[in-house]
């Protein structure tokens, strides 16, 4: 990593939660979604229209309604806890679809002391920021649940200056064949039970756990962002490849 100070940040998050709640919408997407409307592709392992994925939800924002829904909709927090104030030295934007979860990050950031982050509501797939504005964009654990992948990364390319670091941190694929058998036995009879144990739901998690088995490998996704126009584009495995990390520069 250089030590270069980064002037502009996108922190994408892009959420698929359910219709009712993606209220900031374009022309330009709800054009996509006509077009899409006979569209199919994964949710997990089933084979679902676009705009269905769209509506399902992703697993994060199933969970905290969850809790939500057990504390009553309200904020536990403890009021003798004092944090101090976090002023970041460069600009930071959080991107997300739901108006919900950049609610959730608001108030976990203010919890936390943190200022001066810029709080957007939009699509990873149409991003609605001008060309040429980033020096760096994240995605962690999102991009995956984007109905069209190769958009976002165009998108990220879009907004991203000359120069700018596209990273992405995404659960991927263990190539040791027996370490994968050991993660998939965890995977598929562990996690789903879990998440039905703790959340009351079992499709989530399911879903969790397919939607990783879908996604493309590590060399297959770098391929896909250096398709987008990134140079440079490499990859780390986390965790034996658990999760990998792929960047890539815009040149």
């Amino acid at each position: 990593m250089t030590s270069t100070v980064i002037q502009n940040v996108i922190r994408c998050v892009p959420r698929i939660t359910w219709s009712t709640l993606r209220q900031c919408s374009s022309s330009s997407r709800h054009a996509r979604e006509e077009n899409s409307s006979h569209k199919t592709t994964h949710f997990g392992y089933e084979t679902v229209s676009e705009d269905e994925k769209a509506e399902r939800g992703d697993i994060v924002f199933r969970f905290i309604q969850h809790v939500n829904q057990s504390v009553g909709g309200s904020t536990v927090a403890d009021d003798t806890t004092q944090h101090s104030s976090h002023i970041h030295p460069y600009d930071i934007t959080v991107c997300d679809i739901s108006e919900n979860m950049l609610k959730v990050g608001q108030q976990r950031a203010e919890a936390q002391g943190y200022q001066g982050i810029h709080w957007v509501c939009g699509d990873a797939q149409d991003l609605p920021f001008e060309d040429d504005l980033f020096d760096c964009y994240t995605i962690v654990f999102g991009i995956r649940n984007v109905v069209d992948v190769e958009q976002a990364l165009s998108e990220a390319y879009r907004v991203l200056k000359p120069g700018g670091r596209f990273m992405c941190l995404e659960f991927s694929q263990v190539k040791n064949s027996s370490l994968r058998w050991v993660y998939d036995q965890y995977s598929f009879n562990v996690i789903p039970p879990l998440g039905q144990v703790i959340a009351g739901d079992w499709k989530s998690y399911q879903y969790l756990v397919e939607s990783i088995r879908r996604f493309p490998d590590q060399e297959s996704f770098k391929e896909m962002i250096e398709a987008a126009g990134f140079r440079c584009v490499k990859y780390e495995n986390l965790t034996f490849g658990v999760v990998a990390i792929h960047s890539g520069f815009k040149i």
